[in-house]
C-alpha cells in the first residue's frame, strides 16, 4: 500500500519544495500528509488550528511550519524567499459562510489580500515553477437555475464568503494576464464541491455537526434540509489539486487556467440525503430545522460540471458520495471509539481504490 502512494502522479513530486498555505486546516492536514508520503519536502504557512480537536496536531506530521497569518504581506514574502519553493498550494482563507457575515471585512481582507499576497511574494521568488490557489464551487454567480456550473460561466457571489473568492478568481486572472503569461510561474485556480471526510470539527459545516450532536446525545439543528450540494470526499478534491499541479510542474502551460473538481452529477444531493445516509452510522441521530436558519441567503442549488477535468486532465473522482459517507463515518467511529487515527489507512485506501479504477495518476 505504501508503494502504491509513493508512485502516484509520476513520483514528479519527489523531492520537490512545496509550501502549503492553510496547512493546519482540514484539507491542509489531508495534503501535507499525502504530499509527505509522495516524498515531497512541505513547509507549512498557517494560523493555529482553531477547534479542538483538531486533525493537524493529531497527524503529528514533521516538516517546516510558520504559524503566519497570510495578512502579513512582509513577513509571507520572507517565508516564501527562504523556502525557494518548487510549488505553492494556496488554501489558506476564512471558508465559512455564515462567518462571512459575522465579520466581512476581515473575510475580504483574508480572502483577498492574502491571496494577493502570496501571489506577489510567488511572483519575486524565482524558484517558484507553479502556483495552485483554491478558492470555491461557491465563486459563481448562482441564479439558483439547477444547472451545473462551467469554468466559463459568470462569477460572482451574494454572501461575503462566496463574492470574496470570486474576487480571488479575478486576482488570479490578472496576475496570470498582467505577469505570468510567458514567463514566471504557471498559475491555476481549483473549484472544488462540498468535501466531507475526517478529520473536520469546523462549526457549520454538516457531519462535524452532526458529530458533536451525536457524541453530545442532542438534537442536530440544520438550516436548509432540501439544499443541493456537490458532495465529494476530501481526498477526491486533494487527487484533483495534485493531478493539476503535477501537470504545472512539467510545463505544461496550458493547463495553468480554472478547473471545477467535483462529483458526478448523481453525487449532487440534498443535504437531508446526506443525513440519511449517515443515519445507519448514527442511528441515534436526530436533526431539525434551525428556525434562524433564514437570517443569511445561501443556494438553494449548487452543481459543479466536471467535463473540462475530465476531458483534459483525464482526471475523475474515485469515491462516489455513499462511499465517501461510509469512510467518513469510519474515520469518526475509529476516532472517538477505538482512539485510533486512521487517515493513512484512508489514504492507502483511496489510492489502491483509484488504481482499481484506472486513474490515469494512480498507475
Amino acid at each position: 500500500m505504501e508503494d502504491l502512494v509513493k508512485q502516484c502522479f509520476g513520483g514528479i513530486f519527489a523531492g520537490k519544495k512545496v509550501l502549503l498555505t492553510g496547512h493546519t486546516g482540514f484539507k491542509g492536514g489531508w495534503l501535507t500528509l499525502w504530499l509527505q508520503q509522495l516524498g515531497a519536502n512541505v513547509t507549512g504557512v498557517s494560523l493555529p488550528p482553531d477547534t479542538e480537536p483538531s486533525h493537524w496536531p493529531l497527524l503529528n506530521l514533521a516538516g517546516e511550519h510558520y504559524e503566519l497569518d497570510i495578512n502579513k504581506a512582509a513577513e509571507l514574502a520572507q517565508v516564501i524567499a527562504k523556502i525557494k519553493p518548487d510549488l505553492v498550494l494556496h488554501l489558506a482563507a476564512q471558508a465559512l459562510v455564515r462567518e462571512s457575515y459575522h465579520s466581512p471585512v476581515s473575510n475580504w481582507q483574508t480572502n483577498v489580500m492574502g491571496t494577493v499576497n502570496v501571489l506577489e511574494a510567488c511572483r519575486k521568488t524565482p524558484s517558484v515553477k507553479a502556483i495552485i490557489a483554491v478558492t470555491t464551487d461557491k465563486v459563481y454567480e448562482n441564479n439558483e437555475t439547477g444547472a451545473a456550473f462551467t469554468e466559463q460561466d459568470a462569477l460572482g457571489g451574494h454572501d461575503p464568503y462566496s463574492a470574496s473568492k470570486a474576487a480571488c478568481e479575478l486576482a488570479i486572472q490578472s496576475y496570470r494576464s498582467s505577469f505570468f503569461t510567458t514567463s514566471g510561474p504557471l498559475l491555476a485556480s481549483a473549484r472544488a464541491g462540498n468535501v466531507i471526510g475526517g478529520g473536520d470539527w469546523a462549526t457549520d459545516r454538516l457531519v462535524p455537526d452532526l458529530v458533536r450532536a451525536c457524541e453530545a446525545g442532542q438534537v442536530m439543528r440544520i438550516r436548509s434540509p432540501q439544499a443541493i450540494r456537490p458532495w465529494q470526499h476530501v481526498l477526491d478534491s486533494l487527487s484533483g489539486y495534485l493531478h493539476l499541479g503535477a501537470q504545472l510542474l512539467q510545463g505544461h502551460r496550458h493547463f495553468a487556467t480554472a478547473w471545477n473538481f467535483g462529483p458526478v452529477a448523481t453525487d449532487s444531493r440534498t443535504v437531508a440525503d446526506v443525513l440519511d445516509m449517515m443515519r445507519q452510522f448514527w442511528p441515534q441521530l436526530h436533526w431539525q430545522v434551525e428556525k434562524s436558519a433564514a437570517e443569511f441567503h445561501e443556494a438553494k442549488v449548487l452543481r459543479l460540471n466536471i467535463d473540462k477535468a475530465q476531458l483534459l486532465l483525464q482526471w475523475q473522482p474515485v469515491w462516489d458520495v455513499t462511499k465517501a459517507a461510509t469512510v467518513t463515518a469510519q474515520w469518526y467511529h475509529a476516532f472517538y471509539q477505538q482512539q485510533q487515527l486512521i487517515s493513512l489507512t484512508q489514504l492507502q485506501q483511496y489510492v489502491a481504490d483509484a488504481r482499481s479504477s484506472g486513474a490515469v495518476w494512480a498507475n
